[in-house]
């Protein structure tokens, strides 16, 4: 009994620990951008007391964003985590096997159908996004299960149709771009790399109840992803729905996926990262990489975009380039070490 509580414990504080960095990290980027506020300033305006000047940068530009940020960051890694289980593949990510670009496509020819301009969105196009995302990134997931199945799916296989699928989707981008106007060009090109576009609080509403729903939903269903990860045999023997169960998770990862490349665009590798570190700090089990998983997501986008918006400064750098310079050498690094 000791050591069960031990065990349980471990894992609590160090999600604990990352709730700190989260907080840490979200005060110290509060103040920090093109301009700058001291912190008592931040905390002035936070009360009500700051002046107008202030309470617009903080309120209408920095705050939205923010949010949107841990949003963001806690859905992708929690759609990587799944895919990961689903696939029983360390190397599965909705970035690299194609599912966000399909979700990017589908949002971007839904803007230029719908809207005919990135400048034109209006209330009800941004929270329809998220579905149109989540078509795109259905057909790009049924596209790689269908390819990838040969008598069932086997985790190399899987990578490989991915990538491919990724890059078909990327080719239909690049001719669909070629039809738009330079200024729709560059911003699509821009975002398809992964840049956080929308700073205010309706694309923050049309992403919440996304995150909200899916990831509790999906932490009740970790005890699914436990039993996955032992074999479909093993799974089977001890009375799981394999199938359904995987289709149901893979439909989770899908949607979480989709709703994040709405507002974020294609950032990809955070759903790579984000499991790996959180399983080694936390264990394997799912109850607690899940969660665990959300929070290193969270943190790592808010630090990648706080970076990305002040490296540079007054220029920016698309927080999806920040993730990738940080996630393609750990992926490479994954797959040396993978048989």
């Amino acid at each position: 009994m000791e050591l069960l509580i031990k065990t349980k414990k471990k894992p609590l504080f160090a999600m604990g620990i990352l709730l700190v960095l989260i907080l840490i990290s979200f005060f110290v980027s509060l103040n920090m951008g093109f301009i700058r506020m001291a912190p008592m300033d931040v905390i002035k305006t936070l009360i009500g007391a700051g002046t107008e000047k202030d309470q617009l940068v903080l309120f209408d530009f920095r705050l939205p964003r923010m949010v949107i940020a841990l949003l963001i960051g806690a859905g992708l890694a929690v759609s990587g985590a799944i895919l990961q289980g689903v696939a029983q593949n360390g190397l599965a990510d909705p970035g690299i096997l194609g599912i966000n670009a399909g979700a990017g496509f589908a949002v971007v020819l839904f803007i230029y159908y719908f809207q005919g301009s990135t400048t034109s969105l209006g209330t009800l196009s941004i929270f329809i996004m998220p579905l149109a995302a989540l078509a795109g990134g259905v057909i790009a997931a049924f596209l790689i299960y269908t390819l990838a199945w040969k008598k069932g799916v086997t985790p190399v296989r899987l990578i490989l149709v991915g990538i491919g699928v990724n890059a078909a989707f990327g080719a239909a981008l690049i001719i669909f771009q070629l039809k738009m106007n330079p200024n729709d060009f560059m911003k699509a090109t821009i975002w398809l790399s992964g840049s956080i576009w929308g700073t205010n609080w309706k694309f923050v509403l049309a992403v919440l109840p996304w995150i909200l729903i899916l990831i509790p939903y999906t932490i009740y269903k970790a005890r699914y992803l436990n039993v996955l990860n032992l074999g479909d045999q093993v799974a089977t023997g001890l009375g799981a729905a394999v199938e359904r169960e995987r289709r149901i998770l893979l439909l989770l990862a899908v949607a979480l996926a989709g709703s994040c490349v709405a507002v974020g665009g294609g950032i990809a590798f955070l759903g790579l990262v984000a499991p790996h570190l959180a399983r080694r700090i936390v264990g394997p089990k799912h109850q607690f990489l899940l969660p665990a998983t959300a929070l290193m997501g969270a943190l790592l986008l808010l630090v990648a975009d706080t970076i990305g918006r002040n490296i540079l400064s007054p220029s920016e750098i698309p927080v999806g380039i920040v993730v990738s310079a940080l996630g393609a050498p750990y992926f490479i690094y994954l797959l040396m070490k993978t048989n």
